[in-house]
């Protein structure tokens, strides 16, 4: 067992065009004032980092991430959900997903795909000029339209579909063996790696490639209806990275899982600022820490109804009342016996009687 590090705070919901979240030296020193010890960076976030620049160079790379701990805060990971996103993409979602990608490359999806693979290497190669071990991503989809099997799926279809993400994907793993960081899919609706059985079928294909780990946040289960605590103890050995992120689901006679097309707001299934929804915060933080779990935990705040800044400052706090300092003995060693062999032997009726 080891004691979780945090708290930190990933930064995609709130860098932006203002003040103090428009600059890294300002959302750095605005993170530490709130409480956390450690910032989660997308990498594609231009105005907190030049990525480019920064896998280039190791020393423009550290002194970046020593600008942010003269702030007061560390580097805990970087991310590529956005750049992952368009490792793989079905052309239904072509239109929507050219967002994400740099304007030359919108209606162009072999050329985004390209930009989106050397993004993830580039931050690859970042995360290893940091000394940090692990990043955080999406896996992409090419599958998701045909989550549901109406109309009836073609033998092979969903096959299909895992070989050729992971034919992407492997060359980016092994860069990443190479940089000596493990990926770590974040399990999302909307990503072909939805749960455990689609991450599974990947890694499957992927002859079960060491890198290839798992981002856990427990909101996305409980939408789902999925065992989060058991999600916990199957995948001990690849969690890798804890998004400390809550939601609630409460389903009705009119809606369940699937939302009915309804806002965030009016769904069955909501995020939710931390405490303010269903997760077991007490027994996730448990789990994880009797499973040796060594990473940070990272809060991601989403909510249907509270401020962003008023999620990010009870979030401190919260994850710091929930990490676990691990005991260094037994909380029995007080009626200790000591180790005496010979004893052993006879409570057990192993010496000879005489």
């Amino acid at each position: 067992m080891r004691t979780m590090k945090g708290p930190g705070i990933f930064l995609a919901q709130f860098a932006g065009d203002t003040a103090p979240f428009n600059t890294w030296d300002g959302i750095t020193k605005w993170a530490a004032d709130t409480g956390y010890l450690g910032v989660q960076v997308p990498s594609g976030a231009s105005q907190l980092i030049d990525l480019d620049k920064a896998a280039a160079s190791k020393d423009y790379a550290q002194e970046w991430a020593g600008k942010a701990r003269e702030n007061g805060v560390e580097v805990t990971e970087l991310s590529t959900h956005i750049q992952g996103q368009l490792v793989a993409v079905h052309p239904t979602y072509d239109e929507a997903f050219d967002a994400f990608a740099p304007q030359h490359l919108r209606g162009k999806p072999k050329a985004r795909q390209e930009w989106a693979v050397d993004q993830v290497k580039k931050t690859l190669t970042l995360s290893k000029h940091l000394g940090i071990d692990a990043m955080a991503t999406f896996s992409g989809a090419l599958a998701w339209p045909f989550v549901y099997p109406w109309p009836q799926r073609p033998a092979g279809l969903i096959e299909t579909a895992f070989d050729e993400l992971a034919a992407r994907w492997l060359p980016i793993l092994n860069h990443a063996e190479d940089c000596g960081v493990d990926i770590c899919y974040e399990i999302h609706p909307g990503e072909d790696l939805h749960d455990g059985a689609s991450y599974e079928m990947f890694l499957d294909r992927v002859k079960g490639h060491s890198r290839a780990c798992m981002l856990y946040d427990p909101s996305h289960y409980v939408l789902q209806a999925l065992d989060y605590l058991d999600n916990i103890d199957i995948y001990a050995d690849r969690i890798r990275m804890f998004h400390v992120k809550d939601a609630e689901f409460n389903p009705t006679g009119r809606q369940g899982v699937y939302g009915g097309f309804q806002t965030w707001v009016d769904r069955a299934g909501r995020f939710r600022s931390l405490g303010d929804g269903q997760v077991d915060f007490g027994a996730v933080f448990s789990k994880l820490t009797a499973n040796g779990f060594k990473g940070w935990a990272v809060v991601e705040w989403e909510c249907c109804l509270k401020h962003p800044e008023d999620g990010a400052r009870e979030g401190a706090q919260f994850v710091r009342d929930h990490i676990i300092r691990v005991t260094d003995r037994a909380f029995d060693d007080f009626a200790a016996s000591g180790t005496d062999m010979a004893a052993n032997r006879r409570m057990l009726g192993l010496e000879e009687q005489t």
